[in-house]
């Protein structure tokens, strides 16, 4: 099956069944982290931010609360 044709069949499916198809797909890559290829520009920028004389990082539990407080 080619891709356009994947995509076509999955495009059929009703909006929840989508979400949920591509919750599945999402997790089975989740699973193995290592095997999804990070863009090089992705990598610079972690580089450059590593390499600062005093990063400044938020914790998740910080972000997610002003995040949820925004509302």
């Amino acid at each position: 099956m080619t891709k356009q044709a994947l995509l076509a069949e999955i495009l059929r499916l009703p909006p929840g069944e989508r979400i949920a198809l591509l919750g599945e797909a999402w997790d089975s890559m989740a699973a193995r982290p290592s095997d999804v290829p990070l863009p090089e520009w992705h990598v610079e920028e972690l580089e450059r931010r590593m390499a600062m004389p005093d990063p400044q990082f938020v914790p998740w539990e910080e972000v997610r609360s002003r995040l949820r407080s925004a509302g």
